[in-house]
Parts: structure tokens; C-alpha cells; sequence
């Protein structure tokens, strides 16, 4: 492992990624953007540090031989001297490629493909929205009270996701086709949903189920709204998995010819 910036004081991001090519690019545009970078080719061997230099978060690559950045939110979360280290992967991109590093337990994902410079910034604008509130740019809207979007640009689990990680109070409107839903959040944790006769916990799992992949949905999300009633009991991830779960076993009835 070796250290690239030595400033003291400055904030740590630990990069694991086997291309050293890359991970040198990438530390120089990290560093540009204020932080402090230690860069590791193997996972193994990164994680016996964390203990006693612990960075504000991991950008791990998904294709690493041993341990890639989807092995590792198993073994982070379950010690809770490193279960609030952010873990953000890194991959080749695809639709998918922000569902599978959810439902892995990430807590984001960046197509490397945007080059070091992009990642960097992202870095710096997921970490500002973790530490300070949410504020994604592509979620800005045109008032400083709400925040909005369209479904094409994000799948509406990356939403609840964001939400739900930087511990957000407020109401998930979402629109789509004839889809009229709103999802409640108290400090991150979803307390109340609504879409037609449904409420509760069913009413986050189908809403997520008929926003998957759309590309005419929209959301907006409005700070401070809260609910009068608590109808949802289980975690925002549990709920996301158990959406994604039916929508993997639509799909697969569908590619069979069995019942849709």
C-alpha cells in the first residue's frame, strides 16, 4: 500500500483497484479535489489499516480477483468500528450496475468509464450530500425547498437509497404512467407510504416495482413534510430488496412464457 499526499489534516479517501495506471490518474484528481488518498491493488491487505487509519470512505473496483467492492459491505458493516465507512464502486457501467451495488449494500456506484477526473468530483459532491444533507446536482430543482427529477436518470431505488443514507425528513412524490405515489422519510427511515388503495409497506414495494427502469417517471422531494401515521415497519432496504426481488422474478416469468 502506498500513501499519495501527505497534507496533514485532510480528509483520506482509500482506493482499492488493481490498475495502477488508473489509480494513479485517479489519486492525482482526488488529491486536486482536497483529499488525502491511500491507494491498495488488493482488498486483504487494505483492510487490516482501517482500524487504525481510517478514511472517510472506500472507492473500490468491482472486478478485483480476491475482493471486489461488492464483498466488502458484508464484512465493513458487520464491525462497528467500520460500519459508517461509505462504500462507493467502481465498474464498467450498464443499466444494472447501480442495482447490483445496492443490493450488495453499497453506497453508490461510478462507471469508471467517465474518466478520473468525473469520479472525482462525484466523490466530492456524494460525500458533501453524506455529511451535509442531500443534494445531488441532478436532483436540484429550480426552488432551494424541493428537489426533483426524472426516473431516466435515476432509478427511483438510487432515490430512497440517497434519502435513506443521509438520513433525510420529507415526502417522495413519484409519478409514473398512471402511477401517482409518495413515500414518506423520518431521518432517513421510510415511515409512511401511500399509491392508490395501498399504504404501508406494500405501497413502497409496488411504487418501486412500477418505477423500475422507467423513462417517463418523475420525482420531487420536499424537506420537512411528515406523515400523521406510521404504516411502514421494515427498513428502506429491505423494502428495496424485496421490489428488486419481484421485479428480477417478473422478469424471469416473462423470458419463460410463465405466468406474468
Amino acid at each position: 500500500m502506498s500513501a499519495a499526499g501527505t497534507a496533514p489534516g485532510l480528509p483520506k479517501i482509500l482506493v482499492i483497484d488493481a490498475n495502477v495506471f488508473f489509480a494513479k490518474r485517479l489519486t492525482e484528481a482526488l488529491k486536486k479535489e482536497g483529499f488525502e488518498v491511500t491507494h491498495a491493488t488488493q482488498s486483504a491487505f487494505a483492510l487490516t489499516s482501517l482500524e487504525w487509519d481510517t478514511p472517510i470512505a472506500i472507492l473500490c473496483a468491482i472486478n478485483l480477483r480476491e475482493m471486489g467492492a461488492y464483498e466488502l459491505p458484508k464484512l465493513l458493516h458487520s464491525d462497528i468500528k467500520t460500519a459508517h465507512i461509505p462504500i462507493l464502486a467502481m465498474g464498467d457501467g450498464g443499466d444494472q450496475a447501480l442495482m447490483e451495488a445496492f443490493r450488495a449494500g453499497c453506497d453508490d456506484y461510478i462507471d469508471r468509464r467517465v474518466g478520473p477526473d468525473s469520479i472525482a468530483t462525484h466523490v466530492r459532491s456524494f460525500l458533501r450530500s453524506h455529511e451535509e444533507g442531500f443534494q445531488p446536482t441532478q436532483m436540484l430543482g429550480a426552488s432551494d425547498t424541493a428537489l426533483s427529477g426524472s426516473l431516466s436518470h435515476l432509478d427511483l431505488p438510487g432515490v430512497v437509497q440517497m434519502l435513506n443514507h443521509s438520513r433525510q425528513t420529507g415526502a417522495l412524490h413519484v409519478n409514473a404512467g398512471s402511477l401517482d405515489g409518495i413515500i414518506f422519510f423520518d431521518l432517513g427511515d421510510v415511515s409512511h407510504a401511500e399509491a392508490g388503495d395501498m399504504i404501508g409497506d406494500d405501497a413502497v414495494i409496488h411504487i418501486v416495482k412500477n418505477c423500475n427502469n422507467s423513462e417517463v417517471g418523475v420525482y420531487k422531494f420536499v424537506p420537512g413534510a411528515t406523515a400523521a401515521t406510521r404504516t411502514v415497519l421494515r427498513s428502506a432496504t429491505e423494502l428495496m430488496l424485496d421490489a428488486l426481488r419481484e421485479v428480477d422474478e417478473g422478469e424471469h416469468d416473462v423470458a419463460g412464457g410463465g405466468p406474468q
